[in-house]
């Protein structure tokens, strides 16, 4: 394998873990929209209420991603352990 198939495949990476992030970002978005907002805030729709549901969208949805991106990597390497390519 030479460098610039490393590079590539580094980028790919990079992309692929990208879209997976914003993907579960996005998916943590739609899913706080069902919760009742009003039995928590006073104000629900203030933006100040949207910011927080923004905050924890990315909070949650990004620490999805890191476990599936991890266990993404731990499933690939487990070829190393039976020495196949």
């Amino acid at each position: 394998m030479n460098d610039d198939n490393i590079y590539q495949s580094v980028g790919w990476n990079g992309l692929f873990s990208m879209f997976v992030t914003l993907g579960l970002i996005v998916v943590t978005w739609v899913l706080l929209r069902e919760l009742r907002w009003e039995k928590l805030l006073k104000h629900p729709l203030s933006p100040g209420a949207q910011l927080l549901k923004l905050i924890l969208a990315i909070a949650i949805g990004r620490q999805l991603a890191s476990f599936v991106l991890d266990y993404w990597d731990w499933t690939s390497s487990l070829k190393w352990l039976f020495g196949s390519n």
